[in-house]
């Protein structure tokens, strides 16, 4: 429950109001984490929040890529290198890519959902061979927003199919546009041999699941990360409660059959 101290060693701006921090260890540093789960973030004297982690490098620092949208999100985009920062984690359950091992990969993200996925595509691009054809499907609202577009050359280098998508975009776009669900059939080669990983806003990722289902992607192969106020990180608060799930504790990443008839509810 107490922080480990980490320095701000780059800040480097994503979007307009997102920026990745790459900190390093001044304490004894927290566990690396899995694809997946989250640490939690102390802007020290403005509060905590729970941040996915974006990154692992080999020396021990980790990446966060972070959305201005509140006091302690605000304080921490702004952040100058140099600043001490607290970290408790890792938290939650991760994706599970030893499902996909021998098989097809495909991962779905919506607007900063690139940010948790992002592990995802490193991992499966340095383990190549573990995996059949690798995918990944970005969506936004315009271009303007698309996360991480400098490394989108890397990731095909590496032997991973990317597909951005937009809802609208300015004249010179020579994109799609569109919702990413439009992309998932030409993305699936053998959905019966496809394990999909999707993160994002509820609507993208219901939607996502209810075309991946519809394609032949059995249901347990789909995994999906909800986001919710996450104050405590132990599943002790019950802020982040859903139905009977504590999503600090028991997610952020689901199988969708355990989630999706409390997703459903708030279609409703």
């Amino acid at each position: 429950m107490l922080p480990s101290r980490y320095r701000v060693v780059e800040r480097r701006p994503e979007l307009t109001d997102t920026v990745t921090l790459t900190i390093e260890p001044v304490d004894a540093p927290v566990a690396v984490g899995r694809p997946g789960q989250f640490h939690m973030l102390w802007a020290f004297g403005i509060g905590e929040v729970p941040i996915s982690i974006a990154g692992v490098l080999r020396d021990g620092r980790v990446e966060h890529t972070i959305r201005s949208v509140g006091a302690v999100t605000s304080a921490l985009c702004a952040a100058p290198e140099g600043t001490m920062l607290g970290v408790r984690g890792p938290f939650g359950t991760g994706f599970d890519l030893e499902a996909a091992h021998g098989r097809d990969l495909l991962v779905i993200a919506g607007g900063i959902g690139l940010a948790p996925l992002r592990p995802v595509i490193l991992e499966s691009g340095r383990n190549r061979a573990r995996f059949g054809r690798v995918t990944v499907l970005v969506g936004a609202r315009s271009p303007a927003g698309l996360l991480y577009t400098a490394e989108f050359d890397r990731w095909r280098a590496a032997g991973v199919e990317v597909s951005a998508i937009v809802d609208s975009a300015p004249s010179g776009w020579t994109g799609e546009v569109g919702v990413v669900t439009r992309l998932i059939p030409s993305a699936l080669d053998d959905p019966t041999r496809t394990v999909a990983v999707t993160c994002g806003p509820e609507v993208m990722m219901r939607f996502s699941a209810y075309e991946l289902i519809d394609h032949g992607v059995p249901g347990d192969a789909v995994q999906v990360s909800v986001e919710r106020n996450m104050q405590c990180a132990v599943g002790l608060c019950g802020r982040c409660q859903l139905g009977s799930q504590f999503v600090c504790h028991d997610g952020p990443v689901f199988p969708w059959p355990r989630i999706a008839e409390l997703l459903r509810m708030r279609e409703r």
